[in-house]
């Protein structure tokens, strides 16, 4: 990451510094090198996608160094990293593979039961998402703190607004591990900042002043010092064979001139050196100079400097190697955490108690959820008479009541068809394969509404409920699915058949009739006997 071996080479430049120094000042974050090391303590859980709480162990990690820098008065100004510019692809594509290898390593490890090398390879294997750098921006928002998402390169970005006004949104230095804040001519970076505030600064200014030490950059300006990095090696352009940052070094300071140098190259190293290397050396180079960022005053894509015109003619007016163009309101939706910078989808965000669940959207489906949420209320009244409804809620909305407030599962159709409106008959027909609810079978519904066990995990079957003439006994089926938990249920077939049936041949009231006038006699003829018997 960076330009190879540029923070070993400038060893002399480096100074120690407590984070009290820029005390009422602006300092921005590059936000995902502090997400890296934060993600190291939870590596494995993040890479096997646990639901454990440790897996969010980076935000912790991010936001006690927010506060550190709130305690000493210190105004941070966190900066997230965008889409990726086509120059780049390359170094993406291998640092994936890297991280895929590391990651089946670390399986292995784990199969044989070695979890500290399986950790050591997990940490390897990391990926920050902006998934997981949208959750921290969910915190940021809620203390208030500033932050942005470049459109590309957050260095760019960043480097972009240490060249601004306080008033302006610019930033007095930059806290990363990255050493492309160097290329990109950042005047003032930070790297290697502890839980406490101590860190390593190089301030550029006094580099190129220093007298006497080695190396020496008293003959370099940025442009020179920004040749130099490209030559070394960085994310856009692999070095030529046998060219580190100390030959790159000496070839700058020989020929100050990188055109020269360019030339001096091609004779020397012949066939080592790619066709295509000047040109890319071209392109590498305008990117640390005019690398595309988000201008938050205009609101639109601009570069970091303009290009001129010599420039855009021996680059033949193609400037997509440095990413494409993006519309205003699209690249203000990126900068405000609205948009995914890479699929271009927004981020939905449903609040639980706890933690924060998000999940990705279309923007067409942005409002969809609160008419639905609507419609599946219609279902906790009775039922009525020819009425179809229909509502859907998203499949992957917990079910945990304390976790998610969220409980409606999805129901996609409910016919309620009144068959003998003269006797009083209603059938109930659900058909339970459509409404695809994953936790219950016919025999577990009735069990659900007297015992409230918690759901089972088993196929539904199509169940039809036909409850017979009495209306008080279909009355009371819907007080029951208007008092239970549940949004939709429904009584089964064999409670239904258990309400008692009342008879319509009349015999029983007969023979009650008949018991009635034979208890009435006998009690008769007992009162005249005591009667005689006491005369």
């Amino acid at each position: 990451m960076g330009v190879k071996d540029l923070l070993k080479f400038m060893k002399p430049y480096i100074e120690p510094i407590h984070i009290k120094k820029y005390d009422g000042k602006r300092v921005g974050i590059d936000a995902y090198s502090w997400l890296h090391k934060g993600a190291y303590s939870c590596s494995m859980e993040i890479c096997l996608n646990s639901n454990s709480e440790k897996k969010l162990r980076y935000l912790d990690y991010f936001m006690h160094r927010i506060n550190l820098l709130k305690h000493y008065k210190i105004t941070p100004v966190v900066v997230f990293d965008g889409g990726n510019i086509p120059c780049k692809a390359g170094t993406e594509q291998d640092r994936y593979r890297k991280r895929k290898a590391n990651r089946e390593l670390a399986m292995e490890k784990l199969k044989e039961g070695n979890a500290n090398a399986a950790t050591e390879f997990f940490q390897r294997a990391i990926s920050i998402t902006p998934l997981m750098a949208h959750q921290l921006i969910q915190i940021l928002r809620s203390e208030n703190i500033e932050f942005l998402v470049a459109p590309y390169e957050a260095d760019a970005q960043l480097a972009y607004l240490a060249t601004l006004e306080a008033d302006r949104g610019g930033i007095a230095a930059v806290i990363t591990e990255d050493s492309d804040l160097l290329a990109y001519g950042c005047q003032a970076t930070i790297f290697k900042m502890d839980r406490y505030g101590n860190g390593e600064e190089i301030v550029l200014d006094k580099v190129f002043d220093a007298a006497g030490r080695k190396p020496s950059f008293q003959c370099f300006d940025k442009e020179l010092f920004m040749g130099m990095c490209v030559l070394a090696g960085c994310d856009f352009l692999p070095s030529v064979p046998g060219i580190g940052i100390s030959k790159a070094h000496s070839y700058v300071s020989k020929y100050r001139n990188l055109d020269r140098v360019l030339s001096v190259l091609k004779l020397e190293k012949g066939r080592q050196m790619p066709d295509d290397y000047s040109k890319s050396f071209i392109e590498a180079l305008a990117v640390f100079q005019h690398a595309r960022i988000y201008d938050s005053n205009n609101k639109r894509l601009e570069h970091m400097k303009p290009v001129p015109q010599n420039l855009m003619e021996s680059l033949e007016g193609k400037l997509d190697f440095l990413g494409p163009e993006i519309p205003p309101s699209v690249v203000t939706a990126i900068a405000e955490g609205n948009l995914d910078p890479t699929t271009m989808e927004a981020f939905a965000c449903f609040r639980s108690p706890g933690r924060v669940v998000l999940k990705q959207e279309p923007l067409s489906t942005e409002s969809m959820y609160i008419s639905e949420a609507l419609a599946l209320q219609k279902l906790i009244s009775p039922p009525k008479v020819n009425i179809t409804e229909t509502a859907m809620v998203p499949n992957d909305v917990p079910l945990k009541v304390p976790k998610n407030p969220f409980r409606i599962q999805q129901v996609e159709e409910i016919n309620l068809d009144q068959k003998d409106s003269s006797a009083g008959q209603i059938s109930v027909v659900i058909d339970y394969e459509k409404m695809n609810i994953p936790w219950a079978t016919p025999d577990d519904i009735q069990s659900e509404v007297h015992d409230k066990s918690p759901p089972k995990k088993r196929k539904l079957n199509k169940v039809h409920l036909d409850q017979g003439a009495s209306i008080t006994a279909q009355a009371s089926v819907v007080t029951k699915a208007e008092n239970s938990d549940n949004l939709c249920v429904v009584e089964s077939q064999e409670s239904v058949s258990s309400v008692p049936k009342m008879t319509s041949n009349g015999k029983g009231k007969n023979e009650k009739a008949k018991r009635s006038k034979h208890m009435s006699l006998e009690n008769t003829k007992n009162t005249i006997l005591n009667f005689f018997s006491r005369a």
